[in-house]
């Protein structure tokens, strides 16, 4: 079986150059995640344009995410080789940009004491140490170490969101977007998310004219407000690492499954991200518990699995993915997919008057007859990619072949679950359409004569045709 959950890799200092990145994009990353909160505009684009090249010489569709940083507070450098914090030492907290030490942290950010306050946890990074503010005075606090480890680079200073007076996206996100919608960027995360309306402000076209506008989910506020959030989104990312320091540690992966669940019900692919195979940034292999965790996330139905500093600054970028492509190929197989569907079914149960009740029973009902007939393939034709998306949501066993003739589409198509996206010419007809695509398929190999496929297609406003077609 070929692997359906799809890989998102951070492109960085170790993973920029063309040959790494053409290693990348064969050892099968499906999509390249650009961040703003490192290096400049410019070098962050100049990416974004190396990745599109080399897979075009590849020959393989790869999207591109821009992951704009949001309202983040940094500290100073902790340099290279990093600071040891260890545990129950006690440090100073300031505003400033010069270099962090073990006595002393600098914190980038003019309004700091205005938002915390003595009792704040405060989680340095994705979690790597915990800190306990004990006194705030004037300009300057006292701080004690609960969990101490190595800190490198300008980790992240985690205010409590509630409480953190910047809003997202920021002025400099906008500014950096625009730029990247001025190329045509396939996606955008949006980070900090709190509620609908903080993705709302992001005024950029619907899709697939603009980007997919992913939220991430990562304070308190979002998961109170998740069911806001996902209408107003076009995917969601589960951003485990700041999750975490908000909520209780043990409740984590319960809000991975719970949100996992209810985006890909709405039809929302969904990433899971943070410290997947975080040993990987150093070691050539990941820890037994790192390849339970990526297999567990493809089990809860994750749409797709994202690489972060492993490759953006890791020793071994390539090995990683590949790494991480043969676990998810393996958890693919051994993926419950009928249990899977009649849960979603369940989900979408709907009278017949609601927007999308249509949609849901012509997929659901495609899901069901891929299943049962073993179809060789279904073939979605959709301009919008929504059909292909709500396909998608059912994890049907078959593979999910998607096409449009927007260009725009199959390549937000390369975050969806299990669709092959391929790029159809304009024709007439519904039958044209039918036609020319199971025509591109066979020459793609992915279909042979004999094969019965389904095709599933939106003619209106909703997914409203399905048909068994044997290929001649």
């Amino acid at each position: 079986m070929p692997r359906r959950t799809k890989i998102i890799a951070t492109i960085g200092p170790a993973s920029e150059s063309p040959a790494v990145l053409r290693q990348m994009v064969n050892a099968g990353m499906d999509v390249a995640r650009i961040g703003l909160a490192h290096g400049t505009l410019e070098e962050a684009l100049e990416r974004m344009r190396v990745v599109r090249r080399v897979a075009e010489e590849e020959g393989r569709r790869v999207g591109v995410l821009v992951d704009l940083p949001g309202p983040k507070v940094r500290t100073a450098s902790f340099g290279l080789d990093g600071v040891e914090l260890p545990p129950d030492s006690v440090l100073e907290i300031r505003v400033g940009n010069t270099k962090c030490t073990d006595q002393v942290i600098e914190v980038d950010y003019d309004n700091l004491f205005q938002d915390i306050a003595a009792g704040d946890q405060v989680a340095l990074g994705d979690g790597q140490v915990l800190l306990e503010v004990t006194d705030v005075r004037g300009d300057l606090a006292t701080a004690e170490v609960l969990h101490g480890n190595v800190i490198r680079g300008r980790p992240g200073f985690r205010i409590p969101s509630d409480r953190l007076s910047l809003s997202t996206p920021t002025p400099e996100d906008l500014r950096g977007l625009d730029a990247f919608i001025s190329e045509a960027v396939d996606m955008v995360a949006i980070s900090f998310v709190r509620t609908g309306d903080d993705v709302r402000r992001v005024d950029v076209e619907p899709h697939p004219d603009g980007p997919l506008v992913i939220a991430k989910i990562e304070t308190q506020a979002a998961v109170r407000n998740l069911e806001d959030i996902i209408e107003a989104s076009a995917g969601i990312m589960v951003a485990r690492g700041d999750l975490g320091t908000e909520c209780l540690m043990e409740e984590t992966p319960h809000l991975q499954k719970r949100i996992i669940r209810d985006c890909i019900a709405g039809g929302l692919p969904v990433i899971t991200a943070t410290q997947m195979l975080d040993s990987m940034v150093q070691a050539s292999t990941p820890t037994r518990a790192e390849v339970s965790d990526v297999a567990n996330a493809v089990f809860d139905g994750t749409s797709a699995v994202m690489l972060s500093a492993e490759t953006a600054i890791g020793a071994h970028p390539a090995v990683t993915v590949a790494t991480m492509a043969r676990i998810a190929q393996r958890a693919d197989e051994e993926f419950d997919y009928v249990r899977w569907g009649e849960g979603i079914r369940r989900l979408r149960m709907t009278d017949a008057d609601a927007p999308k009740s249509l949609t849901d029973a012509m997929t659901g009902a495609a899901a069901t007859a891929a299943n049962e007939l073993q179809v060789a393939a279904i073939v979605c034709i959709s301009a919008s990619g929504f059909t292909v998306r709500s396909m998608a949501r059912f994890r049907p066993q078959t593979a999910i072949l998607g096409f449009s003739t927007s260009a725009r589409t199959v390549q937000q198509l390369t975050l969806s679950w299990g669709v092959t996206p391929i790029l159809a010419r304009e024709v007439g007809s519904y039958e044209a359409r039918v036609s020319e695509a199971l025509s591109l398929a066979q020459e793609a190999d992915l279909v042979a004569p004999g094969d019965v496929v389904a095709v599933v297609a939106g003619m209106a406003e909703a997914t409203d045709v399905l048909r068994l077609v044997r290929i001649h």
